[in-house]
């Protein structure tokens, strides 16, 4: 069990639709990263830009942009956290995937498909919330629209890591901001989160705003809006420890059963 957890996020723009090329962005992009990071997280979509039209880059789970996060994990001795999209038992899932330097695959499907954008109607729905024990430390991982909804990410595991990924438009970026730091407050966590910058093919703007929250709500990622940038932020176990200990809120909790 290690007593820090260091992650590095990458906010990035993305290439629509082409999973080779953002393939070797990242790639570029983690070639920078010092040694000893313990997880490199991507955004939401990270090989292919938030498409609703799934024919053009789903993989399967031995496809291409898979094969390359084991092998980047690997080459780093890091994690790999992103979703892509995957097809799988005819069906296609905008699917995270928790890919460790020993090649194991923790898998997530999204559990709220963003109907706004009609992502309900191509993209199956998840049903299993993920909780990941590496290296000692519990991670949740969740997508994107997840994030509106706090019963889902309730934290009865006693997990240490909340995580999203995203590609959550600029237009409504009070509500990603407002939404990442009530997690961290409500479920006594880390939260961290990691969106894209940039424009898409339907010209939603994206202004990243990626961050790490404490378990008291502080911001402690150094990320600026609206640029490419690489951040690494280290976790400390005794800083959950301690205010768990001191304020016990998670003591308090309502005790209910999600269906």
């Amino acid at each position: 069990m290690q007593d820090q957890l260091k992650v590095t996020l990458i906010q990035s723009n993305l290439v629509w639709e082409n999973p080779k090329q953002n393939r070797k962005n990242f790639a570029e992009k983690m070639e920078s990263i010092s040694n000893g990071v313990d997880v490199i997280i991507l955004p939401e979509m990270f090989s292919s830009g938030f498409t609703m039209k799934p024919e053009r880059v789903a993989e399967t789970m031995d496809g291409k942009t898979v094969v390359w996060m084991q092998n980047q994990a690997l080459k780093t001795g890091a994690a790999i956290v992103g979703s892509l999209v995957i097809s799988e038992d005819g069906n296609y899932y905008n699917r995270l995937l928790f890919v460790e330097p020993s090649g194991s695959i923790s898998i997530y499907d999204k559990r709220h498909t963003f109907t706004l954008a009609g992502e309900d109607k191509v993209y199956a729905a998840g049903k299993q919330k993920v909780i990941v024990d590496y290296k000692g430390w519990k991670i949740c991982p969740m997508v994107c629209y997840d994030l509106r909804f706090p019963v889902w990410a309730r934290n009865v595991e006693n997990y240490d890591v909340l995580l999203y990924v995203a590609n959550w438009p600029k237009a409504r970026i009070l509500a990603w901001d407002t939404l990442l730091k009530a997690r961290a407050i409500e479920n006594m966590s880390y939260v961290v989160g990691v969106n894209r910058v940039g424009l898409d093919e339907a010209q939603n703007e994206y202004s990243g705003n990626s961050a790490v929250y404490d378990v008291l709500g502080t911001d402690i990622s150094a990320i600026k809006p609206n640029k490419e940038q690489t951040d690494v932020v280290t976790l400390e176990r005794n800083h959950i420890n301690f205010y768990r200990n001191k304020l016990k809120f998670l003591d308090d909790k309502d005790v209910f059963t999600l269906k």
